[in-house]
């Protein structure tokens, strides 16, 4: 049976609001195994974007308990998740959020160039990726001189240029039309098939869930199947 890359058992996460505490997460748990490709549904406020924070140690639960490749995350300091938000996630959101005083390769490379490998080896990776998702012939261009789909390629490609064991995607399509939702949904498919990556996406489209190996429904914080 393959290993678990994550491991989330009973979250809960609530916010502050005027006087109050508002629940977004009752009590969520759920399992990827490596591999996997799995679509969370459900309508706007029922948690799949907070689910997706935590899941991508960008917010920490009030409770419960969330394993990456074995390792608790909710007792990780602020140093050890910004390393493992660097080593062994990749993100990609519904705005596609490229530097705009980057070109396209320099936005792809730049999380080699963070974790400071040479300019070199990271330019090759990011040429190498581009290619594979069709940019190649954009890599001299800016964010603000290429189209939405082009955009969501680059980001794509940058999201999983240090080879992270997950990819964390909230409504990676939704900024898109649908020719090129179909396009970076069927790049998703490769690099999970290819790289074996394994994937968390939100979406509340049920033709973009059909695209992942599993989906999960949330309604109110919690998931209903």
């Amino acid at each position: 049976m393959p290993d678990a890359i994550l491991a989330a058992a009973d979250l809960h996460r609530s916010y502050a609001f005027a006087e109050s505490a508002v629940p977004a997460l009752r009590g969520v748990s759920l399992s990827l195994e490596a591999g996997a490709f799995v679509a969370v549904m459900g309508p706007s406020g029922c948690g799949k974007s907070t689910l997706l924070q935590l899941c991508g140690a960008m917010d920490k639960a009030d409770s419960g308990s969330l394993k990456l490749d074995g390792r608790e995350v909710t007792t990780m300091n602020d140093t050890d998740l910004t390393r493992l938000r660097r080593e062994r996630i990749g993100f990609v959101f519904q705005f596609f959020n490229l530097l705009p005083t980057l070109s396209v390769l320099e936005n792809i490379a730049m999380p080699l160039l963070l974790a400071r490998v040479s300019e070199k080896v990271a330019f090759e990776k990011a040429r190498a990726l581009a290619q594979r998702v069709g940019i190649d012939h954009r890599l001299d261009h800016y964010p603000n001189q290429v189209s939405g789909g082009e955009a969501q390629r680059a980001a794509l490609a940058r999201a999983v240029i240090h080879e992270p064991a997950l990819l964390i995607a909230d409504e990676p399509t939704g900024s898109l039309d649908s020719h090129n939702g179909q396009r970076v949904l069927e790049l998703f498919q490769e690099l999970n098939r290819d790289l074996g990556i394994s994937i968390l996406m939100a979406t509340h489209d049920a033709q973009v869930a059909a695209m992942a190996k599993q989906t999960l429904r949330m309604k109110d914080g919690r998931v209903v199947s």
